[in-house]
């Protein structure tokens, strides 16, 4: 994304994104505050905690409804967003990054899916500011972004990527993209069947048996991103020195292990859904080293080989 040097704004480094097209799948939503009324629990006194929500959710790539259901409601909090949302001139450079990153995605996964012999449907992609109502529910901003198989969209509130500079020192466009991509992920795994047959199987077992099958999913999003990231690079030339490094900086961040360490001053293996912060990176540098979606297996593997 360009910038000039007077320009005060998130981005430490650009992606090469000049003259990119823009997805055509984009609802933009944030002028109507995303929605009305949302509502979540109160977790750890307040905003702070609805903070470490969204980096456990969002940036582990989970849906983040999967977290509130297991919320204790009785501390929620109803949030009124404002009726209309004056936006910046950043709140609109953002907007255009997301919606090119969002058509690179649909770039490669369609030349993938071909590759396949299938036909990639694109998800859309909802951004939202305040609140959102989704096929999986009603979510806020703190919730983080979020993919929802019901209506097969991504949901993003776009001020997340300042709280993962501010609050995580994730930055940098190729984090951000990150993101996107890995919730992308999600929408391939929906496609090729692999969702929906992970969430059948993890009703049937222990709880210990369906973290290890979220992770094994997310885990897998991860490398989905890796994919889209390696990809991209080959046919746009996209990636500028440093890129991918921003991109593992920020998995490593969001790892179970390191976000619990962060929280509460140790980890518990057992509760881990979306994997350890060594687990994430080598499974994104995986992806975006190699280009080939057929090393993408995270099921067979036993789960401590992962």
């Amino acid at each position: 994304m360009s910038k000039t040097a007077s320009e005060k704004n998130i981005y430490d480094r650009a992606m090469r994104l000049d003259g990119r097209r823009t997805s055509n799948n984009v609802d933009d939503r944030r002028r109507n505050g995303g929605g009305g009324i949302g509502r979540i629990a109160g977790i750890g006194g307040g905003i702070g905690g609805l903070i470490i929500v969204a980096l456990i959710t969002w940036l582990s790539g989970g849906n983040p409804m999967d977290v509130i259901s297991h919320l204790d409601m009785g501390g929620a909090n109803m949030v009124q967003t404002a009726p209309e949302t004056q936006l910046s001139e950043e709140d609109e450079q953002m907007a255009t990054f997301a919606s090119q990153i969002l058509a690179g995605t649909e770039d490669v996964w369609t030349r993938e899916f071909e590759k396949m012999g299938m036909t990639y449907e694109p998800p859309r992609m909802v951004l939202f500011t305040g609140s959102v109502q989704s096929g999986c529910g009603g979510a806020t901003s703190s919730t983080g972004p979020f993919y929802c198989s019901a209506d097969q969209t991504v949901y993003i509130d776009l001020s997340f990527f300042r709280q993962m500079e501010r609050q995580m020192g994730a930055g940098g466009d190729f984090a951000y993209a990150y993101v996107i991509a890995h919730e992308v992920g999600h929408h391939v795994q929906y496609l090729l069947g692999t969702l929906g047959k992970a969430h059948q199987q993890m009703r049937r077992v222990s709880e210990r048996e369906a973290n290890e099958i979220s992770v094994r999913l997310e885990l897998q999003a991860d490398f989905y991103a890796g994919i889209w990231a390696y990809n991209d690079n080959e046919m746009f030339n996209s990636l500028e020195p440093g890129d991918i490094e921003e991109g593992l900086n920020a998995a490593s961040r969001i790892g179970d292990d390191y976000l619990q360490k962060q929280a509460q001053g140790y980890s518990v293996p057992d509760s881990f859904t979306h994997g350890r912060s060594d687990q994430r990176v080598r499974w994104l540098k995986r992806g975006a080293s190699t280009g080939n979606i057929t090393l993408g297996d995270t099921f067979s593997p036993d789960y401590n080989d992962l």
